[in-house]
C-alpha cells in the first residue's frame, strides 16, 4: 500500500512516504514538502486504502453469496445489488435533492448506499417460498430484479443533461478518486465486523456448502443461515459501493481464486479472500490512474478487462469450481 501511495502523476520516495505516514499518525518527524505531504496525506493515502476496503468488502460478499445460493456466478452484480445501489445514485444525480426530498438529502452515496438495501429486502422477499428461502428463488428474483431496476436508472439516464450523464457513467464504473478520511471509519468498520461475523459462521457455512440436507443434519437452521446471511452481504455491499460506485467482477473472481488455490473451508477462505481483494483493488486503482495519466480510468474498466480473461483461463484450467 505504501508504494501504491507513492506512485501517480507524481512521484515520491517510498522513504518520505513513510515519514509523511508516521508523522501524521504518531506526531513525530518532519513531514518536509508541504506539497507532498498533501499529495500522500490529503489525496493518496485515503484513496489506497479506500480501495483496499472495498476490495474486501466487495470479495468477502461474493465468496459468501456463492455459498449462500449454491451458484458459482453469484455476486451483488447478479442479486441486483449494484444495480439498487446504481438507481439510487443516479436518481439523486440526475434529478437533486429538492425533486427526491429525503433521499436527495442522503447525498450519492447516501442514496446507493439505501438502494443497495432496498434491492436486497426485495430479492429477500422475492425470494421466499412457503416462508423458506430457495436458493434458485433468489438467483432468478435477484436477475428480474436486476433488470427492473436497470431499465430504471436507463431511463433516469435519458432525463440527464451532457454533464450529469458523465458524473453518472463515472459513477457506475466505479472510482475512489474522492475518497476521503471521514468515509473511512463506517466502512472500516463495516468490512471488517462483517469480515470477521461471517468467518465465525465458517462451519455453518461449509455446513451449507455441502447441501441443506447435510446442513441440516448437522443442526444447522439452514432458512435463518441464509437469511442472516443475505442481510449481512447486502450490508456490506452497500457501504462499499455507496463510496466507490458500481466495481464489478472483484466479488466473483477473486472467491474463486481463492478457492483455487486454497480449498472452500470458509474459516481460511473468508479471510484470505478479504486479503486478496484488497491487494487486488489496491492494484487496479494504481492502474487507473497511471496508465493514461494524468487522465484516469474508471475502475470497472480494468476490472472486467482484468477479471473476465482471467476467470475464463481458470475455468478451463481448473475443475474444482465444480465443487462450489
Amino acid at each position: 500500500m505504501v508504494v501504491a501511495v507513492s506512485i501517480g502523476a507524481v512521484n515520491i520516495p517510498v522513504a518520505d512516504v513513510w515519514s509523511i505516514l508516521l508523522h501524521h499518525v504518531t506526531g513525530r518527524g518532519a513531514t518536509g514538502d508541504p506539497a507532498l505531504d498533501q499529495i500522500v496525506w490529503t489525496f493518496r493515502a485515503p484513496r489506497v486504502a479506500l480501495a483496499a476496503l472495498v476490495g474486501a468488502g466487495l470479495a468477502v460478499a461474493g465468496a459468501v453469496l456463492q455459498t449462500l445460493v449454491s451458484n458459482p456466478l453469484a455476486d451483488p452484480v447478479v442479486l441486483g445489488f449494484s444495480y439498487g445501489a446504481s438507481l439510487g445514485a443516479v436518481l439523486v444525480i440526475t434529478l437533486g435533492g429538492v425533486a427526491l426530498g429525503g433521499l436527495g438529502g442522503l447525498g450519492v452515496s447516501g442514496a446507493a448506499f439505501v438502494g443497495a438495501l432496498a434491492a436486497g429486502a426485495l430479492v429477500f422477499a422475492l425470494g421466499q417460498r412457503q416462508g423458506r428461502l430457495a436458493p434458485t428463488r433468489l438467483v432468478l428474483a435477484g436477475v428480474a430484479v436486476g433488470y427492473v431496476l436497470l431499465s430504471m436508472t436507463s431511463f433516469v439516464q435519458l432525463l440527464a443533461t451532457p454533464t450529469e450523464l458523465r458524473t453518472v457513467m463515472f459513477w457506475m464504473l466505479g472510482s475512489v478518486a474522492g475518497a476521503q478520511w471521514s468515509q473511512l471509519p463506517t466502512v472500516t468498520v463495516v468490512v471488517l465486523t462483517s469480515t470477521v461475523v461471517l468467518t465465525l459462521f465458517g462451519r455453518r457455512l461449509n455446513a451449507l456448502l455441502a447441501g441443506d440436507e447435510s446442513a441440516t443434519a448437522l443442526g444447522v437452521d439452514v432458512n435463518r443461515l441464509r437469511a442472516v446471511l443475505l442481510v449481512i452481504s447486502a450490508l456490506l455491499t452497500g457501504t462499499v459501493i455507496a463510496v466507490a460506485g458500481g466495481v464489478g467482477f472483484v466479488g466473483l473472481m477473486i472467491p474463486h481464486l481463492v478457492r483455487l488455490t486454497t480449498g472452500a473451508d470458509h474459516r481460511r477462505l473468508l479471510p484470505l479472500t478479504a486479503l486478496l481483494g484488497a491487494v487486488y483493488l489496491v492494484a487496479v486503482d494504481l492502474l487507473s490512474r497511471t496508465l493514461t495519466r494524468p487522465n484516469e480510468l474508471p475502475l470497472g474498466i480494468l476490472t472486467a478487462l482484468l477479471g473476465a480473461p482471467f476467470f475464463l483461463w481458470l475455468l478451463r484450467r481448473n475443475k474444482g469450481l465444480d465443487s462450489v
